[in-house]
């Protein structure tokens, strides 16, 4: 009697006109395929963007700063004793100044950072996305490091003559006036992130002249750190392995944290808007069971008449659930992955349709997707436990139906 309970669940699937499925049917299955394909996309997406800011933002911004008030002195013996934690994978100057840059074609504010182009593969990413040149041509005397796109707003490019404006002043005899320096371009790099809008790079050297420091000095001391979760506590512990009270620390959660709770902050309402797309695509389950025990009232009488228990009852309207819940699934699944594959390409459609760029007032100006499969697998258990759960409510309203009342006109 279990599989004819089977094959009846399967059978009301199906169009009384003979089609594949009935319309209510197609409408849950449509339903849950939508919501489940919605949710692997959206997810996929933030834990894209997630990991691209990880990987591009932290992979250039300092993980941890070491700074002072004053000039930090003898800064190579300190980075020297800050290697010596193993929690921190390398440490280097780190010289941030805040300037005005200016071609014969525009000028726009940006951030000038003096590194030791030596130190730089250890400390960023930002060898591995260069365009143009190299970081160490910032060996060469008076040379800059430049992003895409601040290049193309001041219409330059690699072997070009750019002006710096810093903000300190310079006195003379003359009087007092800002520091202003020419620069030749020998690189520009690309990370497609805002920070090729507004971050450019002079070698350690230069911008000791910049900011009138000695040799042996610099302005703070960058680490990174084996775990950049942690770099609040790695560098605590190297200030007191230091022990010098002047000395303090500001962490990339300082600077950036905010922007990555708010990235989970709205992972987590997105997920939760997508799963009551679920649960009203399970209500369209639950509708369709419901309508079957409605249609099917005589059928389940003579069922009962000829001895079908309980159990098997409630399997063939459960069995109907199922199959719906896990071909919408299955659907959803194939239309998520389908989706989230060739994003970008539909991005790029829509974006030529409409003659701009859709992310480029964001940090990250392209679609990033990182499909993660445990998290889809939990999608997936439960979006099928609801819709299970919405297949027996039904399920069980059928058993309490009185074969004597249903049959007593036929």
């Amino acid at each position: 009697m279990t599989s004819i309970s089977l094959k009846l669940g399967y059978k009301y699937l199906k169009s009384n006109k003979g089609g594949l499925f009935s319309f209510t049917t197609l409408l849950a299955i449509v339903g849950l395929s939508i919501g489940i394909s919605s949710l692997i996309v959206v997810t996929s997406v933030m834990n894209g963007f997630e990991k691209e800011l990880e990987n591009r933002i932290l992979g250039v911004i300092p993980h941890s700063v070491l700074t002072s008030n004053d000039p930090i002195n003898d800064y190579e013996l300190l980075i020297k004793k800050a290697k010596d934690n193993k929690e921190i994978i390398d440490a280097a100057p780190y010289i941030s100044i805040q300037g005005l840059i200016s071609s014969s074609y525009d000028s726009k504010g940006v951030s000038v950072i003096g590194i030791d182009p030596d130190y730089e593969k250890n400390m960023s990413i930002v060898p591995e996305y260069m365009l143009l040149g190299s970081l160490e041509n910032l060996n060469e005397k008076n040379s800059i490091v430049i992003g895409s796109l601040l290049a193309a707003s001041l219409g330059v490019y690699a072997g070009d003559e750019i002006n710096i404006t810093t903000s300190d002043i310079k006195t003379s005899i003359i009087g007092s006036y800002p520091i202003s320096v020419n620069l030749k371009i020998v690189g520009i790099y690309e990370l497609k992130t805002e920070i090729d809008q507004y971050m450019t790079f002079i070698s350690h050297e230069t911008a000791q002249k910049l900011k009138n420091l000695k040799r042996n000095q610099t302005i703070s001391i960058r680490l990174k750190t084996k775990n950049l979760f942690e770099a609040d506590r790695i560098s605590a512990d190297v200030l007191t392995f230091f022990d010098q009270e002047d000395l303090s620390y500001i962490s990339w959660k300082s600077t950036h944290g905010t922007l990555f709770e708010a990235i989970k902050f709205e992972k987590l309402l997105i997920s939760l808007m997508l799963f009551l797309i679920v649960a009203v695509a399970s209500i369209l389950v639950l509708s369709t069971v419901v309508m079957t025990v409605k249609s099917k009232e005589r059928e389940i009488g003579i069922l009962q008449t000829i001895g079908a228990t309980n159990r098997q009852i409630i399997l063939i309207f459960f069995t109907q659930g199922i199959l719906v819940s896990f071909i919408g699934i299955i659907i959803g699944l194939i239309l998520g992955f389908i989706c989230t594959l060739n994003l970008n390409n539909l991005i790029s459609f829509i974006e030529t349709l409409l003659g701009r760029n859709l992310l480029e007032a964001y940090f990250i100006n392209y679609f990033p997707y990182y499909i993660d499969y445990f998290q889809i697998l939990i999608i997936c258990f439960i979006s099928l436990i609801i819709s299970l759960c919405a297949s027996l409510i039904p399920s069980f309203r059928a058993v309490r139906l009185n074969p004597v009342e249903i049959l007593r006109h036929e």
